[in-house]
This record gives structure tokens, C-alpha cells and sequence, in this order.
């Protein structure tokens, strides 16, 4: 089995890590008023409060790059498809936060939020061919995702008007 040197390995963890947060800075610039829009939104008694989202966000971006970053070192398994479906399902997420917080675009951002759980379970069928403990890393992330889009129907649903 061929493996990385260590250096490798920690500057690979690193650029991995930083992809990752770099997709989550991005979606946070579209959140910048995120806790006032929400707060005038109407949402079902199950949705939770604001202050939830930022560090479950933050522990599932480091789970993720935890995650893609053991499929990476791989480098004797095919793993060029696992790490392209990461990457994409990355700039899907990203592009939620542009939709349903910036933009306003309630439908739209309820789509994306589908498209992304199926890359997200793609991606997870990928990763378990190459390395299952990445799989397990992103379960948190596929349950959160699923509960985003069931929030993200219903917060739609409810505010027709302002998304």
C-alpha cells in the first residue's frame, strides 16, 4: 500500500480543511443578515433557534473535511469520483445559503437543498468504496442536511410572500 508522507498528509488535512471552511465563509456572506431574516419568518414550533445553526454548521465543515481528507490519502484506491462529488456537493451547500438567505428564492433554495442531499448520498456511497470510516463522519451532515430540507419546505411553504 503507498502511502503519504506525513507532511503530505498534514498539508493535505490543511488544504482540505481550508476548501472546506473557505465553502462555509462563502455561504456565511450570504448569511449576514441570516438571524433577522429568520427571525421574521414564520416557522414550524420544530424549527430551531438561530443560534443553532453556526456551530452545528461548524462541526459538520469539520467533519467533512475530516472525512474527504481520509478518501484523499487513499491513494491506491479509485478515488477520483468520491473527491469531484465532494467538491460539487460543497458548492451546492454554498450556493443554499445564497439562495434562501440572500436572494430570497424560498423555491429554488428548496431545490438545491434536494439536489444536495442526493449528491450527499452519492458521495457517501463513493466514500464507503474507498474508505467507510468517511462514511461515518458524514452521517451527521447526510440527518442534517435531510432535516434542512424538510425545514427548508416548510419555511417556504409558510412565507410565500417574503421567499
Amino acid at each position: 500500500m503507498t502511502t503519504r508522507s506525513v507532511p503530505a498528509q498534514i498539508v493535505g488535512l490543511l488544504a482540505w480543511l481550508a476548501l472546506v471552511l473557505l465553502a462555509g465563509g462563502l455561504g456565511a456572506l450570504a448569511s449576514v443578515d441570516a438571524a433577522s431574516f429568520y427571525a421574521r419568518l414564520d416557522k414550524p414550533a420544530w424549527a430551531p433557534p438561530a443560534g443553532v445553526f453556526g456551530p452545528v454548521w461548524s462541526a459538520l465543515y469539520v467533519l467533512m473535511a475530516v472525512a474527504v481528507w481520509l478518501v484523499w490519502r487513499e491513494v491506491d484506491r479509485p478515488r477520483a469520483a468520491a473527491l469531484a462529488v465532494f467538491v460539487v456537493q460543497l458548492a451546492v451547500n454554498a450556493l443554499w445559503s445564497w439562495l434562501f438567505f440572500a436572494w430570497h428564492l424560498g423555491a429554488w433554495a428548496f431545490a438545491d437543498v434536494l439536489w444536495l442531499l442526493l449528491l450527499i448520498v452519492v458521495m457517501i456511497g463513493l466514500f464507503r468504496r474507498v474508505r467507510p470510516l468517511a462514511v461515518w463522519l458524514m452521517v451527521p451532515y447526510l440527518l442534517w442536511v435531510a432535516f434542512a430540507s424538510a425545514l427548508t419546505w416548510a419555511v417556504w411553504r409558510a412565507n410565500s410572500g417574503m421567499l
